[in-house]
């Protein structure tokens, strides 16, 4: 099992659309989806939501097939979230 001071960094989110990212993302964790590697947290309205702060985790991740993923835990060091397949994806992810 992840600590909480061990669980990675959302390190960059490039999704300006998402109502947790201001310069940054600010929830507190995030999740990623199990289809195309979706940050499940992405929330499209006009609302802000989060801490206040971009010090974003990986809390879960639902990818049991990336390299990073143990347990259904995120392993690697900080993630990259960004446009792609949907509107907000894991880039960091890699097929094992």
């Amino acid at each position: 099992m992840t600590q909480m001071l061990e669980m990675p960094r959302v390190q960059t989110c490039s999704v300006s659309a998402c109502s947790y990212n201001h310069d940054g993302c600010t929830a507190f964790a995030i999740t990623i989806g199990s289809m195309n590697s979706e940050c499940d947290t992405f929330v499209d309205s006009g609302a802000k939501g989060g801490i206040g702060q971009a010090l974003a985790q990986v809390g879960a991740c639902k990818r049991a097939d990336c390299v990073h993923n143990s347990d259904l835990e995120c392993h690697a060091p900080a993630i990259v979230v960004g446009p792609s397949v949907d509107k907000a994806d894991c880039l960091t992810y890699e097929a094992e």
